[in-house]
């Protein structure tokens, strides 16, 4: 079933407007509930900001994809994969949210997520690498089941100053959907892609800075795990197009990787709350959050982009995309002191 502009401009237009309607109610339920953030010696704001609006991005997405699902254009294991961990992603993360779990509980909810959209998913295709093409054989589950788990949490930790979360995923998003429609196929993971960053777009509404609601747990690990899944999709589909993906998640994914390495060399855990990511300190830099959610989307837009869409029209190979497009921003991390200790640069 293809739907027809009309229906697929109203079609966002819903997602935008009930994510944007859903997080409105999520404020006032949180300020009058004093569901607030309080700023601490770990924190990127400095007064008390309502959190949980996530909430709205999960519901209007999940809602509208289940609608979509049922009338037709989105099959019905990428429909079954969506939904299922998607739920469960962003109940761990609701519930942490309001009590914080043990990271190991976390870990296992995760990696159940995964478990679900792989099970779904179906085979692993063969990797494009280099000049030849890789079998990966019973390593390739493993290998995306790890990945699906770190972008989870990749964005969990990335989610730390106003809107930069929420410009990323939209970015990312749109990129991806843009690439997956060149290539013509998966034309319901297409309209997953858009229906998604017009649901996030609706809460960047609230989210973006100076933020009147934070998107907490229960949005940041979601974010996470539809990108991861729309990737994996998208690859396998047509399997180069996986490392564009790549490509257009390469802001968070160097950030908190040599954030990550940094401070487990330093025996440091990973998992709990610090400020030493590399826009974190841009953040602090700069004067504020706005100009570092700005920059992340420009570089999205204006650098990685071009180069993911090299590599999905065939005229660059995908590891070397990844190398060049990853490279500037190795040295952005470097630069912003991606985790050094907060006291060596303060």
């Amino acid at each position: 079933m293809t739907l027809s502009g009309l229906a697929l401009a109203l079609i966002l237009a819903l997602g935008f407007a009930l994510s944007w309607l859903l997080t409105a109610l999520a404020r006032r339920y949180a300020l009058a509930t004093q569901l607030l953030d309080r700023p601490n010696e770990r924190s990127s704001h400095s007064v008390p900001t309502p959190h949980g609006g996530g909430v709205a991005i999960v519901a209007s997405f999940l809602l509208l994809t289940l609608g979509l699902g049922l009338a037709g254009p989105i099959e019905r294991s990428l429909l079954v994969a969506t939904l299922g961990a998607g739920s469960l992603v962003a109940a761990l993360g609701f519930a942490d949210d309001r009590r914080p779990l043990p990271a190991r509980w976390r870990f296992l909810g995760h990696a159940a997520a995964a478990a679900w959209v792989l099970a779904w998913m179906g085979r692993v295709p063969a990797v494009p690498l280099l000049s030849t093409v890789v079998d990966l054989g019973i390593a390739g589950p493993l290998l995306c089941g790890l990945y699906i788990v770190w972008m989870v949490n990749l964005f969990n930790f990335m989610d730390g100053i106003d809107g930069i979360a929420s410009v990323e995923a939209i970015t990312v998003a749109l990129g991806g959907a843009l690439l997956w429609w060149l290539a013509g196929s998966g034309s319901g993971g297409v309209l997953l892609a858009l229906l998604f960053a017009a649901c996030v777009g609706g809460f960047l509404v609230w989210n973006f800075p100076p933020a009147r609601i934070f998107m907490g747990d229960a949005g940041s690990g979601f974010l996470g795990l539809v990108i991861a899944l729309l990737s994996l999709w998208c690859g396998q589909a047509t399997p180069a197009l996986f490392w564009s993906w790549f490509i257009l998640v390469g802001c968070f994914m160097v950030d908190a990787t040599t954030t990550l390495v940094r401070r487990v060399r330093r025996g440091e855990r990973f998992h709990e709350a610090h400020r030493s990511h590399a826009y974190q300190y841009a953040a602090r830099r700069l004067g504020g959050h706005r100009p570092v959610t700005l920059m992340c989307g420009a570089i999205n837009l204006l650098w990685l982009l071009p180069v993911a869409s090299a590599v999905a029209l065939g005229r660059l190979d995908g590891v070397l995309g990844v190398a060049i497009a990853y490279a500037p921003l190795v040295w952005l991390a470097y630069h912003y002191k991606a985790g050094a200790r907060e006291l060596q640069v303060l």
